[in-house]
């Protein structure tokens, strides 16, 4: 059984072909002007539409000779709770209807937070976890919960039981490299730029319940910057901050939840200082490019549910 599997999110477009035991993925980051911090919802629409078909030409161009499809999964929302929408991942749904009516194949649809987890499992070789309670990290541009994560059928629910109050880890991140001048979005770029400047300081955020918030940090940042700081040293002021609010959350979660393991998914999840910081607590972290790429995730729980 090969299926494929679509995720359109704010940040990229992604399309992925898994069999079961061979996977293939094609992703683009939709552009963002220079300066500017993120797409207009009308945009990243805009952006999907142009990239999914090309990316699809190129994934099926790789594919070619491989098994009959025999279901598409598509990201069709941000969370899989009422009221979850986002316009952009409507152009993930319409490509993915369109291709399963063509196909004469079921169309499967999950949400792009369980796309992550999944992806963050199959990567990590921890399939395991799909089918048992464990906690998980939801680190991206937009997003920074903390989930417990419990078996649904073959698929998983992700009910929130923590994370920031106001602004995302990403969004520090990105806003942390406008500050000093660098691409969006600024992941590995402020990653790379903290490695040359690491001298210890950071933001004591206050964590309590495995809540914090992340605006205050923001403020901190730019004071710390405003110090004269250098620039790798400010990045490493950020992250070294974020990682300290993450470790304090993750910590009091293992705590209220003995016994369960933590994952850790989303494009921040790759960051380097992170995996060190939170190495003590044993996370389970899968291969940077499954942290960021979402599809794949789709297209292994799309497998998934198609076999039941």
């Amino acid at each position: 059984m090969s299926v494929i599997g679509i995720d359109t999110s704010n940040y990229t477009t992604s399309i992925a072909f898994w069999d079961g035991t061979t996977g293939e993925n094609c992703s683009k980051l939709l552009p963002v002007k220079p300066g500017e911090l993120g797409l207009r919802q009308s945009d990243a629409v805009f952006a999907h539409i142009k990239s999914l078909p090309e990316l699809s030409g190129r994934l099926f161009s790789r594919i070619m000779g491989a098994d009959p499809i025999t279901a598409v999964g598509v990201s069709t929302r941000p969370r899989a709770v009422e009221g979850s929408y986002m316009p952009c991942f409507m152009v993930g749904y319409s490509h993915g209807k369109l291709l399963a009516d063509s196909l004469h194949v079921p169309l499967i649809e999950v949400s792009h937070q369980q796309g992550h987890v999944a992806a963050a499992l199959w990567g990590a070789e921890r399939m395991d976890l799909m089918d048992q309670p464990h906690l998980a990290w939801h680190l991206s541009g937009g997003t920074t919960e903390l989930l417990l994560v419990e078996p649904m059928g073959k698929n998983v629910s992700c009910t929130k039981i923590g994370g920031t109050t106001d602004i995302s880890a990403g969004q520090l991140i990105d806003r942390t490299g406008h500050l000093l001048k660098l691409p969006f979005p600024s992941g590995k770029y402020l990653d790379e730029l903290s490695r040359e400047g690491e001298n210890g300081d950071f933001f004591r955020v206050k964590c309590q319940n495995m809540t914090f918030s992340l605006s205050g940090v923001q403020n901190k940042v730019q004071q710390y910057d405003q110090q004269a700081h250098a620039p790798a040293e400010t990045a490493s002021y950020a992250l070294k901050s974020i990682c300290y609010a993450v470790t304090q959350a993750t910590r009091q979660a293992l705590n209220a939840y003995p016994g369960l393991e933590v994952v850790f998914s989303g494009g921040v999840a790759s960051n380097t200082m992170l995996r060190r910081e939170v190495a003590p607590l044993n996370p389970v972290f899968s291969p940077t490019q499954y942290a960021t790429d979402n599809a794949m995730g789709v297209a292994v729980l799309t497998k998934r549910m198609a076999e039941e």
